[in-house]
């Protein structure tokens, strides 16, 4: 995106989220193309194909299309809870923090939420949630894990498969909300599969970081997911020629998902270019995929700062309790890094 200002034309930085990328002239020509069906028939071969390719990626025997991240996760958590169940998740966890409630509303859950300063949730604390089998206490049937957190970091393999374990040894499920999956493999050096081995249920987004235009995947065991897809229609979820989505969506797993390290390299590069900065003070210890996190010191109006970054066509979101974020994407390329540096610096000091 470009804005003209007198007679220069200025691309548009926007650094507000990974969802925000354009699809790429490659899922363009695909959705064009693309042969489509009506899928709640089952009869979208497009739609079909990127199912079938997503349970095959993540080692799982089936997937669904879903129209994003925050109703795959509904559908993952309803299809393996009944009404007044329990289930254990991290308190600053998507699920609890930015689906609007759908785990009390729509699930019927209560949210039993782990408190760790790193955003973690460990065996330990999967023992201590546990509900006893006591007729005044909720029953505890699901442990919703997440890789990538969204504070940044990533999960290593190492305890994904602990936390795995003891919740199978209580008799638990899990279901692992990987909106960004493919950044977390990317970063722990890991096949994505090994990952999804970590869960009964996985969710990767695909508009978020990889360029598709709409839609997100569940996966997991087929008789989960034909109650998915039950439950998907309930909520108005079933879609007809969905195909042109899914054409840009098996662009986004296949090959969007290969150059996921370039945004990581260029977090990383910008944010060494942010910490040279005076007044800037950025979290290194969170700097593991396409985010950095930092804080200007000494600014008494963050709003401003937003806008006149605004003004030299940077777009950022409004600090969160202080805290700024960045995130890189296919929108973002290396060029472009020192642009951003330099107006941060600039705007910062006019404040």
């Amino acid at each position: 995106m470009k804005i003209r200002i007198g007679v220069e034309i200025m691309k548009i930085l926007d650094l507000r989220s990974d969802t925000v990328t354009q699809p790429t002239p490659q899922m363009r020509e695909a959705i064009a193309n693309a042969v489509v069906g009506d899928d709640v028939y089952g009869d979208d071969p497009t739609i079909n194909e990127l199912e079938h390719q997503a349970a095959q990626r993540l080692g799982k025997e089936a997937a669904l299309f879903v129209s994003s991240g925050t109703m795959g996760n509904l559908l993952g958590v309803q299809s393996q809870t009944q009404r007044g169940d329990e289930v254990i998740l991290g308190a600053r966890s998507h699920i609890i923090t930015h689906e609007v409630g759908h785990l009390a509303q729509i699930c019927q859950c209560m949210g039993r939420t782990i408190d760790n300063a790193d955003d973690r949730i460990y065996p330990e604390d999967i023992r201590k949630a546990l509900r006893p089998d006591d007729i005044h206490e909720p029953p505890t049937t699901l442990v919703c894990l997440e890789n990538a957190l969204s504070n940044g970091t990533v999960v290593p393999l190492a305890l994904m498969q602990q936390d795995y374990a003891e919740a199978k040894a209580a008799g638990l499920n899990v279901h692992l909300d990987g909106a960004r999956l493919f950044n977390a493999a990317v970063a722990l050096g890991v096949d994505v599969k090994a990952l999804a081995d970590c869960a009964d249920s996985v969710t990767f987004c695909l508009s978020k970081g990889l360029c598709a235009p709409v839609g997100s995947m569940l996966c997991g065991s087929r008789d989960m997911i034909a109650r998915a897809r039950r439950n998907r229609k309930r909520i108005g979820g079933g879609l007809r020629q969905a195909g042109f989505l899914a054409a840009a969506g098996l662009i986004a797993m296949n090959e969007m998902s290969l150059r996921l390290d370039e945004d990581h390299a260029n977090a990383k590069a910008l944010a060494q270019k942010l910490e040279a900065l005076e007044g800037v003070e950025v979290a290194q210890d969170q700097l593991d995929i396409n985010m950095i996190f930092f804080r200007l010191t000494n600014l008494a109006d963050s709003s401003r700062f937003v806008k006149a970054l605004k003004e030299q066509g940077i777009l950022i979101n409004d600090a969160d309790h202080g805290i700024y974020r960045l995130v890189t994407h296919w929108g973002i390329e290396a060029a472009d890094l020192p642009r951003i540096a330099a107006a941060i610096e600039r705007c910062r000091k006019e404040m």
